[in-house]
C-alpha cells in the first residue's frame, strides 16, 4: 500500500528512528547476549503513535471532516493526534482516561499546546460516561470507558467528526509496521538476526508493528524468531482472558471482535501504565497467540519500574512504564542467557519515553507503589458478562 508523498514528507521530520544496542545494559548484566532496542521516542510526541497519529489525520482532512474524537491511556496517542490534528487544520477531542488525567498533568497540556480539547473519563459530558458512572462510582475509568465517550461524541456530530483508535484496529498495524520494517534493516546492515523479540502488550500497536516482517518471515517458514507479548500483571488480557467475541468498549457502542479479552466491563485498577489497561487484544495478536506462534507473559509494576530505573541509569533513556514490561523482560532473557551461556540477539520495543510519568516515578521511589493480581473471581465475575456468541 503507497504512502502519500504528504506522509512521507512529514515522516522524514522523525523517521528512520534509531536501533541502539544496549553495550551499557549487556556490560552490567555481564550477558553473553546481544542486546537491541527500538527506539520510538525520538520526535515531538514522545512514541510511536505518530506513526498512524499523522495518517489518520491526513485521511481525516481527505475526508473532509472538522475534526476527529479519540481516546487516550497514558496520553501518547492523544499527543501523538493532537500533534497529527494540528498539522492539518483539523479540531482533536481527547477523553483521557481519569486516573492518567490526573496521573500525568503535563501530558494533557502538550495536547492542549497543540490544540486539543482534553476531557478526563468517564464524564458527565455524555450519555454513556453518565451510565458507565452510575454502575461504577467513582471509577478511575479505563480505556474502553474513554472509547465509548469518544464513539458517542463522533456520533452526534452530524458528520463532522469521526472516532480514530490509536491501537487494536487492523489500519493501525499497517501503520505501525515501519517500526518493524525499519528495525529489520537496520538488522541486515549489522548481520544480525534477533532469537527474541519482545514488545509490551496492551491493544497490540506498537508490538505488531514490530514484530511484523519478522513474523511475515515466520509464516512462511523462511526463519524463526521467539516473540514475547508482556502486559501488566494488573490487565492479562493474553494469559487469563478468553479468546471470544467482546464489545471493543465499555459501553457496548462499537462492533464486537473476536480476541482475547477479560470482558469490556473489567476496569483494570489504577496502574501507573496507562497505555497497557485495556480489556482486549488486537484481533490480529490474538490470533496469532491463540496459533502458538507467539508467547505472553505478565508481570508487575514495581518488577517494571525497577527494570526502568536500572536501564535508565546505564543507556541514559528515561523510559516510559510501558516500554518498560519490555525492557523488563528483556533483562530476564539475557540474564537466563547469562546462566546458560547462551549468546543469543534480543530485540525490544522502546517506544515511549518516560519524562511525563514523574509521578509514578515518585511513586516507585518513595515506596508507595503497590502491585494487584485481580482475582479469579473478579475475572470470572467480568466472563460472565460476555456477548451470547455469535453463530459462526
Amino acid at each position: 500500500i503507497d504512502i502519500p508523498e504528504e506522509l512521507v514528507s512529514f515522516y522524514k521530520m522523525c523517521r528512520p528512528a534509531p536501533l541502539v544496542r544496549a553495550y551499557c545494559l549487556e556490560k552490567q548484566l555481564e550477558t553473553p547476549a546481544k542486546i537491541y532496542y527500538k527506539f520510538e521516542g525520538n520526535n515531538t510526541s514522545g512514541s510511536h503513535k505518530l506513526n498512524s497519529a499523522i495518517a489518520q489525520a491526513y485521511y481525516a482532512k481527505k475526508q473532509g471532516l472538522k475534526g476527529v474524537t479519540t481516546e487516550t491511556g497514558a496520553g501518547q496517542w492523544g499527543t501523538a493526534l493532537s500533534m497529527g490534528c494540528s498539522y492539518f487544520g483539523l479540531d482533536c477531542q481527547v477523553f483521557m482516561v481519569k486516573c492518567s488525567y490526573e496521573q500525568k498533568p503535563f501530558r494533557r497540556e502538550v495536547m492542549r499546546t497543540y490544540g486539543a480539547h482534553v476531557t478526563p473519563s468517564p464524564s458527565t459530558t455524555t450519555e454513556v460516561g453518565k451510565k458507565i458512572l452510575e454502575v461504577h462510582p467513582g471509577t478511575n475509568g479505563s480505556l474502553g470507558c474513554a472509547i465509548s465517550e469518544a464513539v458517542e461524541t463522533a456520533a452526534k456530530s452530524g458528520g463532522d467528526y469521526r472516532y480514530v483508535l490509536g491501537s487494536v484496529l487492523t489500519q493501525v498495524m499497517i501503520h505501525q509496521s515501519v517500526i518493524g520494517l525499519e528495525a529489520k534493516a537496520a538488522l541486515d546492515k549489522y548481520g544480525e538476526k534477533p532469537d527474541i523479540i519482545i514488545g509490551c502488550a496492551g491493544g497490540g500497536s506498537n508490538l505488531g508493528g514490530l514484530i511484523a516482517p519478522f513474523m511475515g518471515e515466520k509464516l512462511r517458514g523462511e526463519a524463526d524468531y521467539r516473540f514475547i507479548a508482556v502486559e501488566p500483571m494488573s490487565c492479562p488480557t493474553l494469559t487469563r482472558g478468553k479468546y471470544v467475541y467482546d464489545y471493543c468498549d465499555t459501553g457496548r457502542i462499537c462492533p464486537m471482535a473476536k480476541m482475547y479479552t477479560l470482558g469490556c466491563d473489567f476496569i483494570p485498577s489504577a496502574s501507573h501504565a496507562g497505555g497497557l489497561r485495556y480489556h482486549g487484544m488486537s484481533s490480529v495478536l490474538s490470533e496469532l497467540y491463540d496459533e502458538g506462534l507467539m508467547e505472553a507473559v505478565a508481570v508487575e509494576q514495581t518488577a517494571v519500574f525497577a527494570a526502568a530505573e536500572q536501564f535508565a541509569r546505564v543507556e541514559g533513556i528515561l523510559p516510559a512504564p510501558e516500554s518498560s514490561h519490555a525492557i523488563k523482560v528483556a533483562i530476564d532473557e539475557a540474564l537466563k542467557c547469562k546462566e546458560t551461556g547462551e549468546e543469543k540477539t534480543i530485540l525490544f520495543g522502546l517506544t515511549g519515553t518516560g519524562y511525563f510519568d514523574m509521578m509514578s516515578y515518585e511513586k516507585f521511589h518513595d515506596g508507595k507503589m503497590s502491585d494487584y493480581r485481580p482475582t479469579d473471581e473478579e475475572l470470572e465475575a467480568a466472563f460472565a458478562k460476555f456477548p451470547k456468541q455469535p453463530e459462526i
